[in-house]
């Protein structure tokens, strides 16, 4: 398969303070590839260095055939990126609907775009009227994910998406985000759940302070767990 996302070399910093040290790693197409590491390992700055909201002091990001370090942070969802950070960010007194008109305004896309979305979540057409806010944790996850798939997006970037939900929801989660593989959605997941990880990932990167140390095939990791309990702490 091809890269759809390269990065190398990326370093980054909060002030003064270096949290990305020529960090690494591709996302081939349809792949579903996630980082694992311990808390402030740089997992949630290397999507954020992705998406532009903390820039690059040096190294590269490339989207297909565009630089993405060089592109202002409004303009990577329009490059074909898509965010769903911790916390889903919803627009809470706004309804389900109004929600997900955002998303397809930001890539100017229609009401074919908004079916094939909400065929990824029923509930939400259940819900189109509800305002997001009163929606349960579970819902409001799958609406975070809807509105960054209006976009149509050549790859998305979920951190820790099952944070905090029931299993039945965390069932729900898993089986979108494996789906879109067969749509050509490449994905980069943060989670801490390892067994989500090896039941869902295509590769796993290990990031370590702020470094990417080691990107394998996730049946490694099942025939072999050494590496997880290395760099994550668990068996």
């Amino acid at each position: 398969m091809a890269d759809v996302l390269a990065i190398a070399g990326v370093d980054c910093f909060y002030g003064e303070v270096q949290v990305l040290h020529g960090l690494g790693l591709t996302l081939k197409q349809g792949e579903v590839h996630c980082l694992l590491g311990r808390n402030g390992a740089g997992k949630t700055t290397t999507l954020k260095a992705i998406m532009g909201l903390v820039p690059a002091r040096a190294g590269s990001i490339r989207l297909g055939g565009t630089e993405l370090t060089v592109l202002p942070a409004h303009e990577v969802p329009k490059a074909g990126v898509a965010y769903v950070p911790q916390g889903r960010r919803l627009f809470a007194e706004m309804t389900v609907a109004e929600n997900i008109e955002i998303g397809l305004m930001t890539r100017r896309k229609g009401q074919a775009t908004r079916e094939r979305v909400l065929e990824l979540f029923p509930v939400l057409r259940e819900r189109f009227r509800q305002r997001s806010g009163t929606l349960s944790g579970g819902e409001q996850q799958m609406l975070a994910m809807a509105r960054a798939l209006c976009l149509e997006p050549e790859v998305l970037l979920l951190d820790e998406p099952t944070e905090g939900l029931m299993p039945s929801m965390i069932a729900r989660i898993r089986e979108t985000v494996a789906s879109l593989r067969s749509t050509g959605v490449s994905t980069i997941l943060v989670e801490q759940r390892v067994d989500a990880v090896l039941s869902l990932a295509d590769r796993v990167t290990f990031i370590e302070n702020g470094r990417s140390r080691e990107t394998v095939e996730v049946e490694r990791l099942r025939g072999d767990p050494s590496l997880i309990k290395r760099y994550v702490g668990v068996g």
